[in-house]
């Protein structure tokens, strides 16, 4: 088949058990739920070849115009090395309307993203596993839905973006957890059903112990399930998560365009992400 014999459409609804499809094949563990929410946060292109089959997604999720994510980058194994990565990168870099760029390459995809301008910046370690028992942390609560702004304006601090949209989508399909100090809500964590089980992320917090005491919250209820986290390998909460069961088995390596250098005034940091694509 032809290159010029496929066709980049806009990503709608339809699309979305074909998506699953190729998300499967990629090894993913993406769930239909998961696609859904990642559609509804976002917009994105498919290639579609002469006989209406999906062979290619993409995602770009905006975040207002603070900066966007570019995610769920798949092209069916039978039309690789055609160029339909590219063409589909290039879509989605027409849907960003000059924000700031972030993604999550595979060692496959990183020499197709440096090529089109993206940088790295670091790397994703992702954990998984059959939960080990956890004490439960005394410094933890459970978030109201009164604390959602203040969550929302932490994350913000943290990721230098206002992911308001996303963490109100979190909360409806998950629960939080945080740590107050003072009457104000100091860090925060997310748990919600991803994938083969459940993913903790974000995580914000001030410090690590802060963080682990998050992660504790959760873990303590959830012993012989199956949980995911997604951390930067700079956050050294890693062996931490591998010392209680959580293995790392794989990640990523985080990227972008233009290289934008951060203030250092955030006190909070992000030890855990929404998920390799949302950040």
């Amino acid at each position: 088949m032809r290159e010029r014999q496929i066709e980049i459409r806009p990503f709608r609804s339809q699309h979305l058990d074909a998506a699953v499809r190729l998300s499967q094949e990629a090894g993913w563990p993406h769930r239909l739920e998961d696609w859904k929410v990642a559609l509804d946060l976002s917009k994105g292109v498919v290639a579609i070849a002469a006989d209406d089959e999906v062979v290619g997604t993409t995602l770009l999720t905006p975040y207002e115009t603070d900066c966007a994510t570019i995610n769920m980058v798949i092209v069916s194994a039978s039309m690789r090395g055609r160029g339909l990565g590219r063409r589909l990168m290039e879509a989605a870099l027409a849907l960003a309307d000059g924000r700031p760029l972030r993604l999550t390459a595979t060692s496959d995809g990183l020499p197709l993203y440096e090529k089109l301008g993206f940088r790295q910046t670091g790397a994703v370690v992702q954990h998984q596993g059959l939960v080990a028992a956890v004490a439960k942390p005394a410094n933890t609560e459970v978030a109201t839905k009164a604390d959602i702004p203040a969550i929302t304006a932490l994350d913000r601090e943290a990721f230098d973006a206002d992911r308001s949209a996303l963490i109100a989508r979190l909360a409806d399909l998950g629960e939080f957890a945080i740590i107050r100090r003072d009457g104000k809500v100091a860090a925060y964590a997310c748990l919600r059903s991803f994938g083969r089980g459940e993913v903790v992320g974000p995580v914000v917090a001030p410090d690590i112990e802060d963080a682990k005491s998050l992660l504790s919250h959760f873990m303590s209820r959830k012993t012989g399930a199956f949980l995911r986290v997604d951390t930067g390998a700079e956050t050294g909460l890693g062996p931490w998560l591998a010392s209680h069961s959580l293995v790392h088995v794989g990640g990523g390596i985080t990227m972008v365009n233009p290289v934008i250098k951060r203030s250092n005034s955030s006190t909070v940091t992000t030890f855990a992400l929404a998920n390799q694509a949302l950040g």
